[in-house]
Protein backbone atom coordinates (compact mmCIF):
# COMPACT_ATOMS: atom_id res chain seq x y z
CA UNK A 1 0.00 0.00 0.00
CA UNK A 2 1.64 3.39 -1.18
CA UNK A 3 2.14 5.78 1.81
CA UNK A 4 -0.63 8.91 2.05
CA UNK A 5 0.92 12.27 1.70
CA UNK A 6 -1.26 14.86 2.96
CA UNK A 7 1.60 17.87 2.86
CA UNK A 8 1.69 16.93 -1.21
CA UNK A 9 -1.54 16.97 -1.26
CA UNK A 10 -2.07 20.33 0.43
CA UNK A 11 0.85 22.40 -1.67
CA UNK A 12 -0.45 21.25 -4.64
CA UNK A 13 -4.06 22.34 -3.67
CA UNK A 14 -2.83 25.83 -2.79
CA UNK A 15 -0.58 25.71 -6.15
CA UNK A 16 -3.50 25.00 -8.79
CA UNK A 17 -5.62 27.58 -7.00
CA UNK A 18 -2.58 30.12 -7.26
CA UNK A 19 -2.45 28.78 -11.32
CA UNK A 20 -6.16 29.11 -12.44
CA UNK A 21 -6.55 32.45 -10.43
CA UNK A 22 -3.53 33.89 -12.50
CA UNK A 23 -5.18 32.20 -15.84
CA UNK A 24 -8.38 33.46 -14.77
CA UNK A 25 -7.04 37.16 -14.35
CA UNK A 26 -5.09 37.04 -17.69
CA UNK A 27 -8.83 36.34 -19.43
CA UNK A 28 -10.96 39.16 -17.54
CA UNK A 29 -8.33 41.62 -18.35
CA UNK A 30 -10.00 44.37 -15.39
CA UNK A 31 -10.52 42.66 -12.05
CA UNK A 32 -8.43 40.82 -9.85
CA UNK A 33 -8.95 38.21 -6.80
CA UNK A 34 -9.57 39.78 -3.66
CA UNK A 35 -7.93 36.86 -0.98
CA UNK A 36 -9.57 36.74 2.66
CA UNK A 37 -7.68 34.33 4.78
CA UNK A 38 -9.82 32.49 7.80
CA UNK A 39 -9.75 30.23 10.44
CA UNK A 40 -12.53 28.04 11.94
CA UNK A 41 -12.88 27.50 15.46
CA UNK A 42 -12.80 23.36 15.50
CA UNK A 43 -10.22 22.82 13.26
CA UNK A 44 -8.79 24.29 10.09
CA UNK A 45 -9.37 27.24 7.79
CA UNK A 46 -9.32 28.37 4.37
CA UNK A 47 -7.95 30.72 1.80
CA UNK A 48 -10.87 32.41 -0.23
CA UNK A 49 -10.43 34.37 -3.35
CA UNK A 50 -13.30 36.00 -5.32
CA UNK A 51 -13.56 38.33 -8.22
CA UNK A 52 -16.35 40.18 -9.25
CA UNK A 53 -17.39 42.88 -12.06
CA UNK A 54 -14.69 42.43 -14.26
CA UNK A 55 -14.60 42.96 -17.95
CA UNK A 56 -15.65 39.30 -18.31
CA UNK A 57 -16.34 37.81 -15.08
CA UNK A 58 -19.05 39.30 -13.38
CA UNK A 59 -18.74 37.14 -10.19
CA UNK A 60 -16.84 33.88 -9.40
CA UNK A 61 -14.49 32.53 -7.02
CA UNK A 62 -11.30 29.89 -6.55
CA UNK A 63 -11.53 28.59 -2.76
CA UNK A 64 -9.26 26.58 -1.10
CA UNK A 65 -9.90 24.65 2.18
CA UNK A 66 -8.26 22.41 4.97
CA UNK A 67 -10.60 22.00 7.20
CA UNK A 68 -10.23 19.45 10.47
CA UNK A 69 -12.58 17.85 13.14
CA UNK A 70 -13.00 15.38 15.94
CA UNK A 71 -15.63 13.45 14.34
CA UNK A 72 -18.00 12.74 11.07
CA UNK A 73 -21.50 14.56 11.13
CA UNK A 74 -23.64 11.79 11.76
CA UNK A 75 -25.28 12.53 8.38
CA UNK A 76 -22.19 11.06 6.72
CA UNK A 77 -21.38 8.49 9.14
CA UNK A 78 -25.07 6.93 8.15
CA UNK A 79 -24.24 6.36 5.25
CA UNK A 80 -20.63 5.48 5.77
CA UNK A 81 -20.31 3.62 9.20
CA UNK A 82 -16.75 3.22 9.13
CA UNK A 83 -15.85 6.45 9.74
CA UNK A 84 -17.82 6.71 13.18
CA UNK A 85 -14.94 7.48 15.67
CA UNK A 86 -12.58 8.95 14.05
CA UNK A 87 -11.31 12.20 13.30
CA UNK A 88 -11.08 13.80 10.00
CA UNK A 89 -8.95 16.20 7.42
CA UNK A 90 -10.66 17.24 4.13
CA UNK A 91 -9.33 19.82 1.70
CA UNK A 92 -9.83 21.40 -1.94
CA UNK A 93 -10.12 23.45 -4.01
CA UNK A 94 -13.60 24.39 -5.36
CA UNK A 95 -14.30 27.32 -8.12
CA UNK A 96 -17.71 28.53 -9.78
CA UNK A 97 -17.16 31.14 -12.43
CA UNK A 98 -20.50 33.25 -13.50
CA UNK A 99 -19.48 34.93 -17.07
CA UNK A 100 -21.46 38.82 -17.61
CA UNK A 101 -21.53 37.86 -21.18
CA UNK A 102 -24.96 35.06 -21.57
CA UNK A 103 -22.90 33.58 -24.62
CA UNK A 104 -20.07 32.76 -22.20
CA UNK A 105 -21.31 29.68 -20.15
CA UNK A 106 -21.11 29.62 -16.07
CA UNK A 107 -17.89 26.71 -15.41
CA UNK A 108 -17.33 24.50 -12.06
CA UNK A 109 -14.37 22.71 -11.23
CA UNK A 110 -13.11 21.29 -8.00
CA UNK A 111 -10.50 18.54 -6.68
CA UNK A 112 -10.40 17.41 -2.89
CA UNK A 113 -9.07 14.79 -0.57
CA UNK A 114 -10.77 13.47 2.17
CA UNK A 115 -9.08 11.35 5.15
CA UNK A 116 -10.22 10.34 8.27
CA UNK A 117 -7.84 8.62 10.77
CA UNK A 118 -7.91 6.41 14.30
CA UNK A 119 -4.94 5.85 16.26
CA UNK A 120 -4.12 1.49 15.46
CA UNK A 121 -5.82 1.43 12.64
CA UNK A 122 -5.51 1.88 8.68
CA UNK A 123 -6.59 5.37 7.77
CA UNK A 124 -9.82 5.67 5.17
CA UNK A 125 -8.89 7.96 2.40
CA UNK A 126 -9.78 9.37 -1.46
CA UNK A 127 -10.09 11.91 -3.89
CA UNK A 128 -13.14 13.28 -5.68
CA UNK A 129 -13.43 15.83 -7.97
CA UNK A 130 -13.88 16.93 -12.21
CA UNK A 131 -15.60 19.70 -13.76
CA UNK A 132 -18.55 20.75 -15.48
CA UNK A 133 -19.70 23.33 -17.84
CA UNK A 134 -23.42 25.16 -17.47
CA UNK A 135 -24.09 27.06 -21.12
CA UNK A 136 -26.94 29.36 -21.57
CA UNK A 137 -26.76 29.26 -25.34
CA UNK A 138 -24.91 26.61 -26.61
CA UNK A 139 -22.18 26.13 -29.13
CA UNK A 140 -21.62 22.75 -30.40
CA UNK A 141 -17.33 23.89 -30.77
CA UNK A 142 -17.77 24.58 -27.12
CA UNK A 143 -19.17 21.28 -26.13
CA UNK A 144 -16.50 19.42 -28.06
CA UNK A 145 -13.71 21.26 -27.26
CA UNK A 146 -14.36 20.94 -23.33
CA UNK A 147 -15.30 17.27 -23.39
CA UNK A 148 -12.07 16.96 -25.51
CA UNK A 149 -10.12 18.25 -22.87
CA UNK A 150 -11.52 16.67 -20.27
CA UNK A 151 -10.77 12.99 -22.48
CA UNK A 152 -6.75 14.21 -22.61
CA UNK A 153 -7.03 14.78 -18.91
CA UNK A 154 -8.17 11.16 -18.57
CA UNK A 155 -6.36 9.30 -21.41
CA UNK A 156 -3.27 8.43 -19.57
CA UNK A 157 -5.27 6.79 -16.63
CA UNK A 158 -7.22 3.88 -18.88
CA UNK A 159 -9.77 4.02 -22.27
CA UNK A 160 -12.36 3.45 -19.61
CA UNK A 161 -11.88 6.53 -17.25
CA UNK A 162 -12.91 9.22 -19.45
CA UNK A 163 -16.56 7.35 -20.25
CA UNK A 164 -16.73 6.06 -16.52
CA UNK A 165 -16.03 9.92 -15.28
CA UNK A 166 -18.67 11.61 -18.05
CA UNK A 167 -21.69 9.27 -17.36
CA UNK A 168 -21.20 9.74 -13.47
CA UNK A 169 -21.13 13.62 -14.45
CA UNK A 170 -23.97 12.96 -16.38
CA UNK A 171 -25.88 11.18 -13.27
CA UNK A 172 -24.60 13.65 -10.64
CA UNK A 173 -25.51 17.03 -11.97
CA UNK A 174 -28.87 16.25 -12.93
CA UNK A 175 -31.93 17.65 -11.21
CA UNK A 176 -33.96 15.47 -10.17
CA UNK A 177 -37.22 17.67 -9.36
CA UNK A 178 -36.99 19.09 -13.03
CA UNK A 179 -35.86 16.08 -14.64
CA UNK A 180 -33.32 17.87 -16.83
CA UNK A 181 -29.10 18.07 -16.43
CA UNK A 182 -27.74 21.23 -15.35
CA UNK A 183 -25.22 21.02 -17.97
CA UNK A 184 -23.91 19.34 -20.81
CA UNK A 185 -21.26 17.84 -18.05
CA UNK A 186 -17.88 16.99 -18.02
CA UNK A 187 -16.01 14.86 -15.18
CA UNK A 188 -16.72 13.65 -11.69
CA UNK A 189 -15.68 11.33 -9.71
CA UNK A 190 -15.90 10.59 -5.75
CA UNK A 191 -14.34 8.04 -3.47
CA UNK A 192 -11.57 7.87 -5.80
CA UNK A 193 -8.71 5.25 -3.94
CA UNK A 194 -9.06 1.87 -5.64
CA UNK A 195 -6.05 3.32 -7.81
CA UNK A 196 -3.73 3.64 -4.90
CA UNK A 197 -2.27 6.96 -3.18
CA UNK A 198 0.16 7.73 -6.03
CA UNK A 199 -1.87 7.04 -9.06
CA UNK A 200 -5.03 8.51 -7.32
CA UNK A 201 -3.14 11.90 -6.99
CA UNK A 202 -1.93 11.73 -10.30
CA UNK A 203 -4.83 11.83 -11.58
CA UNK A 204 -6.69 14.76 -9.73
CA UNK A 205 -3.78 16.80 -11.15
CA UNK A 206 -3.92 15.74 -14.51
CA UNK A 207 -7.67 17.19 -13.60
CA UNK A 208 -6.98 20.07 -12.01
CA UNK A 209 -4.26 21.67 -14.01
CA UNK A 210 -6.17 21.18 -17.13
CA UNK A 211 -9.45 23.10 -15.74
CA UNK A 212 -7.75 26.46 -16.90
CA UNK A 213 -6.96 25.00 -20.52
CA UNK A 214 -10.60 23.54 -20.80
CA UNK A 215 -12.67 27.45 -19.75
CA UNK A 216 -9.82 30.01 -20.82
CA UNK A 217 -10.32 29.41 -24.51
CA UNK A 218 -14.09 29.35 -24.17
CA UNK A 219 -14.27 32.50 -22.26
CA UNK A 220 -11.85 34.74 -24.81
CA UNK A 221 -13.93 33.02 -27.31
CA UNK A 222 -17.57 34.35 -26.10
CA UNK A 223 -16.76 37.60 -24.03
CA UNK A 224 -17.16 40.02 -27.15
CA UNK A 225 -20.40 38.46 -28.18
CA UNK A 226 -23.54 41.10 -28.78
CA UNK A 227 -26.11 40.46 -26.36
CA UNK A 228 -29.58 42.36 -25.84
CA UNK A 229 -31.72 42.12 -22.18
CA UNK A 230 -33.45 39.26 -23.47
CA UNK A 231 -30.47 37.12 -23.73
CA UNK A 232 -29.45 38.62 -20.23
CA UNK A 233 -32.84 37.65 -18.41
CA UNK A 234 -32.82 34.26 -20.10
CA UNK A 235 -29.03 34.14 -18.26
CA UNK A 236 -30.67 35.24 -14.63
CA UNK A 237 -33.56 32.28 -15.06
CA UNK A 238 -31.38 29.59 -15.82
CA UNK A 239 -28.98 30.69 -13.20
CA UNK A 240 -32.04 29.92 -11.16
CA UNK A 241 -31.71 25.96 -11.82
CA UNK A 242 -27.86 26.52 -11.09
CA UNK A 243 -28.81 27.34 -7.58
CA UNK A 244 -31.65 24.74 -7.48
CA UNK A 245 -28.99 22.21 -7.95
CA UNK A 246 -26.00 23.69 -5.31
CA UNK A 247 -28.68 24.12 -2.30
CA UNK A 248 -30.69 20.83 -2.43
CA UNK A 249 -27.71 18.17 -3.89
CA UNK A 250 -24.61 19.39 -3.92
CA UNK A 251 -22.39 16.79 -1.63
CA UNK A 252 -19.87 19.68 -1.21
CA UNK A 253 -22.16 22.19 -0.15
CA UNK A 254 -24.15 20.41 2.21
CA UNK A 255 -21.23 18.77 3.94
CA UNK A 256 -19.59 22.16 4.26
CA UNK A 257 -22.94 23.25 6.18
CA UNK A 258 -22.94 20.22 8.01
CA UNK A 259 -19.31 20.51 9.92
CA UNK A 260 -19.77 24.32 10.49
CA UNK A 261 -17.63 25.23 7.73
CA UNK A 262 -17.36 28.77 6.68
CA UNK A 263 -21.05 30.09 5.22
CA UNK A 264 -19.88 32.71 2.69
CA UNK A 265 -17.07 31.03 1.25
CA UNK A 266 -19.90 28.04 0.94
CA UNK A 267 -22.20 30.01 -0.88
CA UNK A 268 -19.63 31.77 -3.05
CA UNK A 269 -20.86 29.86 -5.92
CA UNK A 270 -23.93 31.46 -6.22
CA UNK A 271 -24.75 34.00 -9.25
CA UNK A 272 -24.82 37.45 -7.94
CA UNK A 273 -27.86 37.96 -9.66
CA UNK A 274 -30.64 35.33 -10.82
CA UNK A 275 -33.97 35.57 -11.41
CA UNK A 276 -37.21 32.73 -11.00
CA UNK A 277 -40.23 33.16 -13.58
CA UNK A 278 -43.51 31.05 -12.67
CA UNK A 279 -44.27 28.15 -15.28
CA UNK A 280 -42.16 29.93 -18.06
CA UNK A 281 -41.40 28.37 -21.41
CA UNK A 282 -39.48 29.80 -24.09
CA UNK A 283 -40.88 30.22 -27.54
CA UNK A 284 -40.71 27.17 -30.07
CA UNK A 285 -37.86 27.20 -32.33
CA UNK A 286 -35.33 29.38 -30.46
CA UNK A 287 -32.29 29.93 -29.44
CA UNK A 288 -33.37 29.51 -25.90
CA UNK A 289 -35.92 25.89 -26.43
CA UNK A 290 -32.76 24.54 -28.22
CA UNK A 291 -30.76 24.79 -25.35
CA UNK A 292 -33.21 22.04 -23.37
CA UNK A 293 -33.88 20.44 -26.35
CA UNK A 294 -30.58 19.87 -28.09
CA UNK A 295 -27.64 20.64 -25.74
CA UNK A 296 -29.11 19.58 -22.16
CA UNK A 297 -29.05 16.16 -23.19
CA UNK A 298 -26.40 13.33 -21.94
CA UNK A 299 -24.67 12.93 -25.30
CA UNK A 300 -20.99 11.73 -26.07
CA UNK A 301 -19.89 14.97 -27.28
CA UNK A 302 -16.41 13.31 -28.34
Amino acid sequence: MSTVDKAAVKAYLLKVQDEICSALEKVDGKAKFVEENWERPEGGGGRTRVIANGGVIEKGGVNFSHVTGAQMPASATAHRPELAGRNFEAMGVSLVIHPENPFGPTSHANVRFFIAEKEGEEPVWWFGGGYDLTPYYGFEEDCVYWHQTAKNACEPFGKETFPRFKKWCDEYFHLKHRGEPRGIGGLFFDDLNEWGFEKSFAFIQSVGSSYAEAICPILEKRKNTPYEQKHKDFQLFRRGRYVEFNLVFDRGTLFGLQTGGRTESILMSLPPLVRWEYNYSPEPGSEEARLTEYFLQDRDWV
